[in-house]
């Protein structure tokens, strides 16, 4: 007896997100149905310029506005940018490097250093841990 592989499907909204693409921007036929995983690889592989023009122009979601910004979401949000950007709109924030901006980089690399510091500790806990069960 042979198993039937079953086709994995996922919603438009999900394929968007994993594309790095606003559902509300891709073409109607996209929204209105559903994506298959073999579909999604398509995609990514071979964009359609559909897929092409929205990576490049935008508009873009908050996570890729963020990424492009070099801030966090959280970072976007307290500043006013709750709503999707163009990418010559985030350039122009980008080339403006306002007060902002810059604050909130300096807490993104502030963040990253702490949680690289909490690893290391949990590390080195983990460490004296397994090193106390073999000398037990």
């Amino acid at each position: 007896m042979t198993s039937r592989k079953t086709v994995q499907t996922m919603k438009p909204a999900t394929a968007a997100k994993k594309l790095g693409v606003l559902l509300e921007a891709t073409p109607a036929d996209f929204q209105e149905g559903v994506v298959s995983r073999d579909e999604l690889n398509a995609l990514q592989a071979d964009p359609p310029e559909w897929l092409r023009d929205l990576r490049r122009n935008g508009p873009h979601p908050r996570p890729v506005v963020a990424a492009k910004l070099g801030i966090s979401i959280s970072g976007l949000t307290r500043n006013g940018y709750a709503d999707p950007l163009t990418t010559e709109q985030i350039n122009a924030i980008r080339d403006e490097n306002p007060e902002w901006l810059q604050q909130e980089r300096t807490t993104r690399v502030e963040a990253r250093r702490e949680e690289e510091r909490a690893q290391a500790r949990k590390a080195a806990k983990s460490e004296k841990s397994a090193q106390a069960r073999e000398n037990f």
